[in-house]
């Protein structure tokens, strides 16, 4: 068996995104505009039809990935390993405050994926943990899978998947609430991730 197809879908607006700070690991909930966002969403995501569905256990996560079960009709299964970069002792700072605390730190966050900050982890051990999980789907289904997260978690996995060295990590801008990222094999006798998509997403009405 081998999957063909990843759509990495990142979950609707929370009060900590509307407010600019920094969630890591904290379990914040959907705003209504995050939850509308949602459920416009969840009829695009459907018609990749995956084969498999996973979610990021954080309610976040759950919430989104509830509203394209709704739509759809299929079951979501939950892993604690795609949960969103554990942020340590900056969980729940807005940036000024990070950079009041640690003077420099966010830059070097940013341009460095094996750098975590203080009692978190790096991108590149959050692109491990999560490509635990699509190996694991590999092993188990073919076809397409979709995985609702977070968007550090993503661009994370995007970049190991495709296979960008170290330093171009920092090369890929974030992913909106609610857009997601779709990778395809390259072929059947190749069997390297190619990025087909990226921040792809509903237009905004108005």
């Amino acid at each position: 068996m081998s999957l063909d197809r990843l759509v990495l879908w990142r979950h609707g607006e929370t009060g900590y995104n509307a407010a600019g700070r920094l969630q890591g690991h904290l379990d914040s909930a959907l705003t209504e505009t995050g939850q509308e966002q949602a459920r416009r969403a969840a009829p695009a995501i459907a018609r990749f039809t995956p084969d498999t569905a996973v979610s990021s256990d954080l309610s976040r996560a759950r919430t989104t990935a509830a509203a394209f079960a709704e739509f759809s009709g299929t079951s979501m299964r939950l892993d604690k390993r795609l949960r969103e970069t554990h942020l340590g002792e900056w969980q729940g700072l807005s940036g000024a405050e990070v950079e009041h605390g640690w003077p420099g730190a966010m830059g070097t966050w940013r341009a460095d994926p094996t750098w975590a900050p203080p009692g978190g982890e790096s991108r590149v051990e959050v692109a491990e943990r999560a490509l635990e999980v699509v190996e694991e789907l590999e092993s188990q289904h073919q076809g397409t899978a979709l995985l609702c997260a977070h968007g550090g978690l993503i661009t994370a996995l995007t970049a190991k998947l495709v296979g960008l060295p170290l330093d171009l990590w920092p090369g890929l801008g974030g992913i909106s609430n609610c857009h997601w990222v779709v990778l395809k094999r390259r072929s059947n006798r190749d069997h390297r991730w190619r990025l087909m998509a990226y921040n792809a997403g509903i237009p905004v009405e108005g």
